[in-house]
């Protein structure tokens, strides 16, 4: 039996915008909203270079990694031709306008991965 458990409300994340799940371990997860309101989740990770999918540009059902312009199709996280590659993808429910995401999901897919570094570096090693 699948756990779910309520991270957000659907209002909580813009139309063709996205909000950020964190996890104890690994990359967070991106919710994604779409102009007819359908919700996706993805790993914030794009498969080319490790880019935060959550600062991309939702358009349709897909977003644009804000680093080199692929684009990854929300519902499986495949990246479009010519690009190859896929980002983990959770599985997600929308009930009374609440988003539930699957706990076992959240604490076991893709966190062997480093979580992204977004923003500017403030380590002193870069």
């Amino acid at each position: 039996m699948t756990d779910w458990i309520s991270v957000c409300a659907v209002t909580d994340i813009p139309v063709l915008g996205s909000r950020r799940v964190a996890r104890a371990r690994g990359p967070q997860v991106a919710l994604f909203r779409t102009a007819d309101d359908r919700i996706h989740a993805l790993l914030d990770r794009c498969p080319h270079k490790a880019g935060p999918l959550s600062q991309g540009i939702v358009f349709g059902n897909a977003v644009a990694c804000p680093l080199h312009n692929w684009t990854i199709a929300l519902e499986n996280g495949c990246a479009r031709e010519p690009d190859e590659g896929r980002t983990p993808v959770f599985q997600v429910k929308v009930e009374d306008g609440v988003v539930l995401l699957d706990r076992q999901e959240l604490d076991t897919v893709g966190i062997d991965l480093p979580p992204v570094m977004a923003g500017p570096c403030t380590r002193v090693a870069c």
